[in-house]
């Protein structure tokens, strides 16, 4: 009688690894989820009391810990939209559900003939037009603005590894959610729904009115470096000019060498709030979060423990944090226009008109 080696259970690896893979997305995403909701309610208010180094509060004087403002913007961002793409395309949430999966990116445009006839009622459609909207504000925050603006404070090089590890983050969630089969069921039908429109609207407007308000702030320090520039260019009359041009000089970083980049900005939302930037993207991710994921169960989460916070989706995280995170700042550098300028408007509030 012969013995013959036992035959492997068809199929084992074909059903093992997608699992495997699967709980492993599925850890990854619950505990960003987690800490991306704590970290930003601890964080948000300590930046009341400690000012972020950067902007008009970069350390006074250059040194081995800080950055050239440009360069460290465009590296702390651009994570986020890179992660955005690999992770949505890969799909981690769902790829292991699906042997031999093989990722479709549906065409966004609801009648656009690459659309098919269920990119819209199975929700792959309107995911893919919500990742088109999320690569668009990276676009425009990683290399548009950063590239247009004349100049930019240095930076403390704590902001953008902080930044980096933020964004890394939230590009992953925000790409594994919409690839998820949860978007895909939320989103099925979105098309029809004036919610869905609704949100992608107000998105979209954010987006143009954050462009804007930044594009104020540009020519604020167009101008200072033109009237730089004319100044280094005009003759010096007489040696009483001349040295009370370099005693000028000598007392700029006395004062934070900072009164050649700001001015009292005007125009638009600055007649009420001296954020609206802050307020336009904060309106461009709540756009994207109502068009996108379920409204929070605000009610569900108070009852339950601070990891229940884990429960809301990726889109509301992520406004949740920018508020949190971006609130102090606004109130700080408010009252920071309203020291350094005697004629600053009263009027005015921080970042939310009539409110704060």
């Amino acid at each position: 009688m012969s013995s013959s080696t036992p035959a492997p259970i068809p199929g084992v690896y074909h059903v093992l690894l997608p699992t495997v893979m699967l709980s492993t997305a599925v850890v990854a995403y619950d505990l960003l989820r987690q800490w991306m909701t704590l970290l930003p309610l601890i964080a948000g208010p300590v930046t009341y009391f400690i000012d972020a180094p950067f902007g008009r509060f970069t350390p006074k004087s250059a040194s081995m810990w800080t950055v050239d403002g440009i360069t460290a913007w465009i590296l702390m961002e651009l994570p986020s939209p890179l992660t955005f793409a690999a992770t949505f395309y890969c799909a981690p949430l769902t790829a292991a559900l699906i042997p031999n999966f093989t990722p479709h990116l549906a065409s966004p445009f609801p009648f656009s003939p690459f659309a098919g006839s269920s990119g819209s009622a199975d929700g792959a459609a309107p995911a893919s037009l919500l990742a088109l909207l999320f690569l668009a504000h990276y676009l425009n925050r990683a290399l548009v603005s950063p590239l247009r603006t004349p100049s930019r404070s240095r930076s403390h090089v704590i902001v953008p590894l902080a930044a980096t590890c933020f964004n890394l983050a939230n590009g992953f969630l925000m790409g594994a959610y919409l690839s998820s089969p949860a978007a895909r069921a939320h989103l099925a039908g979105a098309y029809a729904a004036p919610r869905f429109w609704a949100g992608v609207a107000l998105a979209v407007a954010g987006l143009a009115g954050n462009i804007l308000h930044d594009e104020i702030l540009f020519d604020i320090r167009r101008d200072a470096n033109k009237a730089k520039a004319k100044a280094a260019a005009s003759p010096v009359a007489n040696e009483d000019q001349k040295a009370a041009k370099t005693n000028a000089e000598a007392e700029a970083p006395k004062k934070g060498g900072e009164k050649e980049h700001y001015a009292i900005p005007h125009g638009c939302l600055y007649a009420l709030v001296s954020y609206p930037n802050y307020l336009c993207e904060w309106a461009e991710w709540a756009g994207f979060a109502l068009a996108a994921a379920p409204l929070p169960a605000a009610v569900a989460l108070a009852a339950r423990s601070w990891t229940g916070l884990g429960g809301m989706s990726p889109p509301w995280i992520f406004l949740l944090a920018e508020v949190v995170l971006m609130a102090p700042r606004a109130l700080k550098g408010h009252a920071w226009y309203r020291r350094r300028f005697a004629d600053y408007p009263r009027e005015r509030r921080a970042v939310v008109p009539w409110v704060l």
